[in-house]
């Protein structure tokens, strides 16, 4: 599915260089499950930012789908990115304004979707995630691990064959952090790709395989018996 060749990333001001990314080499496999380890700042949500397409690398190649993206220009990446890629964050980013419901419809309204096909999914997608009694509910009404599953349920509406997780049971207690972490792990067994970020190794156990990272290199690669 994606491929980094020699990555770098360089972030530079008129005083200091910071070098985030060092020639990481990565390959993630359509319906693999990747957990991407480290302390913090050794690059870890840079290397995220850079598969979901919301960043450039400053060097290096990115093959998504067989096709070199690296020099793509913002319009291009954020194109493909719709029609790719869910997000799940640590802090959830969901709209205190809108309902449950609406926020889950949200990303669907970049896609050219007539209303009633949105709803459809919104509903399908609400009982998927065991949330539909909350359809009407402000995020400020549900506990941290509803409030996850909303932006679980927002990131796999689209059908986006790539999931990239940011500290997703950051904000959680050990209960609900395992029920995102179930959730996660019955998505990848129906087919979903997840690239996931996390500091916890009992979450990471829940992935095929774990990339640590420091200083920006990918130090090891341990890939677990099915």
């Amino acid at each position: 599915m994606l491929k980094l060749h020699n990555m770098y990333k360089v972030y530079s001001t008129d005083e200091v260089e910071t070098v985030a990314l060092n020639c990481v080499n990565l390959e993630v496999d359509q319906g693999d499950f990747v957990a991407i380890m480290g302390p913090s700042g050794c690059g870890k949500s840079t290397l995220l930012n850079i598969i979901g397409m919301l960043d450039n690398p400053s060097d290096g190649n990115y093959w998504f789908f067989d096709e070199d993206i690296a020099g793509y220009t913002e319009t291009q990446r954020s194109a493909l990115r719709k029609q790719n890629i869910g997000f799940i964050f640590q802090s959830f980013n969901l709209i205190d304004e809108l309902s449950v419901a609406e926020n889950i419809e949200l990303a669907l309204l970049y896609h050219n979707m007539p209303a009633a096909e949105r709803k459809k999914r919104v509903t399908a997608v609400m009982d998927r995630m065991g949330i539909a009694h909350r359809a009407n509910h402000m995020p400020g009404q549900l506990s941290g691990g509803q409030q996850q599953r909303v932006a679980v349920a927002r990131a796999v509406v689209g059908d986006q064959p790539l999931i990239l997780a940011d500290e997703p049971t950051g904000n959680l207690d050990s209960v609900h952090g395992q029920e995102v972490m179930e959730l996660l792990r019955s998505l990848n067994k129906e087919g979903t790709t997840i690239v996931m970020v996390t500091h916890s190794p009992a979450h990471a156990d829940y992935a095929h395989r774990t990339v640590n990272l420091f200083d920006g290199h990918v130090v090891t690669e341990n890939t677990r018996a099915a």
